[in-house]
């Protein structure tokens, strides 16, 4: 899950460790408050498709459709009258990314951008049909790869947010395209990442 793209919105219980929350203070205190501006050439048509693109049309075609303006703020580009929010690709990313998720996702990544503790027991379910590249399996707020790695590319999948410590059993790095893993682990952002095709 790219957290530009859910810095931009969406903003999709706690595992925090004691050592985790100190090295998260520590992060959030050296991070800017927002990454740099994900302005897009895209027309609104364009946005909302590619938003669509993210999750099955049964949920896609009455979701709310948001997206990033160029002063980092929330525009909502289409109201929706179900309880899914689709965002549109991030253009400063290797790869289509565009997502859609539930309230309980938007309520999750609201917390991952705010570096705070997501609620308790409300789990979430993002869907990111088009796939995803993120920075880091295991730094949320990462921009970029760290030296020497690469970007973690992801094909179609979903994710199951919010759901504590439930993860034994899983991996937790990325290495079969076809297996579910668990991305952040360790931290309060944790969540399984589900391959679909």
């Amino acid at each position: 899950m790219t957290s530009r793209l859910v810095l931009g919105i969406l903003t999709l219980t706690t595992l925090a460790v004691p050592t985790y929350r100190a090295t998260a203070v520590a992060q959030s205190a050296a991070k800017p408050a927002a990454p740099p501006a994900m302005a897009s050439p895209m027309s609104d048509a364009a946005l909302i498709k590619s938003a669509m693109s993210a999750a099955p049309l049964s949920i896609a075609k009455d979701a709310t459709i948001v997206t990033m303006d160029e002063k980092m703020e929330m525009r909502t580009l289409r109201k929706g009258t179900n309880a899914w929010t689709c965002m549109p690709d991030v253009p400063n990313t290797p790869g289509p990314d565009p997502m859609c998720g539930d309230k309980s996702v938007m309520d999750w990544a609201a917390a991952l951008m705010g570096h705070k503790d997501p609620p308790r027991d409300k789990m979430g379910i993002a869907y990111m049909l088009a796939g995803g590249s993120d920075a880091s399996n295991t730094d949320p707020w990462a921009e970029k790869p760290a030296a020497g790695q690469t970007w973690v590319k992801t094909g179609p999948h979903m994710m199951v947010m919010n759901i504590g410590a439930h993860f034994d059993g899983y991996p937790t790095t990325p290495g079969d395209a076809k297996v579910p893993f668990v991305m952040y682990p360790g931290t309060p952002y944790a969540h399984l990442m589900i391959p679909i095709r």
